[in-house]
């Protein structure tokens, strides 16, 4: 029998979550089950259970492979020596939020949002998305320290309070994204440019 290489895994991991994506996103986390995840795939069962347990790990992985994309994001940003304003931080994070929900395969947002709620009953999905969500408000953290360093904040703010404003920023982003439709990282970062001069 041929040995699976490490490519290979890797795409049928992929197929698996691109069929979980589309399934969340069109009958919602609580109707999906494995069975229709098999089925979207287009593997055999015994294929899908030998990367994934459960619906919870795949949810998991969805977001793992979104958020993974806003590091991506950060190692460019922080990576770049010039001043850092925190709100050209957060206007290229929504930008890229809503470049991925854009891309191919379906708005990985809609499956956000159900996680969210799922992990007020599930500890996976909560501890997953814990751990993603500190390491984005960690990102802004160390923006609002470079904003301080370079004084373009206030100095003796506490960086952490900084940081958990700049998140916040991000769901209510999304959420009026979808349920409301006529919020754009333009329009969003104007009006949070013009709330901050008030």
């Amino acid at each position: 029998m041929p040995k699976v290489t490490e490519e290979h895994r890797l795409a049928r991991r992929a197929q698996i979550v691109a069929a979980a994506r589309r399934c969340v996103i069109e009958e919602g986390f609580h109707k999906t089950t494995m069975a229709d995840v098999i089925r979207e795939s287009g593997l055999s069962a015994g294929a899908v259970y030998g990367y994934f347990k459960s619906k919870e790990e795949i949810v998991s992985a969805i977001a793992e492979d979104a958020l993974s994309t806003i590091d991506e994001l950060f190692e460019g940003i922080l990576a770049d020596d010039r001043p850092l304003s925190p709100l050209a931080a957060l206007e290229a994070t929504i930008t890229h939020v809503v470049k991925v929900a854009e891309s191919p395969g379906g708005d990985v947002t809609r499956v956000a949002v159900q996680a969210w709620s799922e992990a007020l009953r599930n500890d996976a999905i909560l501890q997953t998305a814990r751990g993603k969500y500190c390491q984005l408000r960690d990102h802004f953290l160390e923006v609002a320290r470079r904003a301080q360093a370079d004084g373009t904040v206030d100095p003796d703010a506490d960086p952490r309070d900084i940081a958990q404003v700049m998140f916040g920023m991000i769901p209510g982003f999304v959420l009026q994204r979808l349920l409301i439709g006529d919020v754009t990282p333009a329009s969003y970062t104007a009006g949070l440019r013009a709330l901050l001069r008030s």
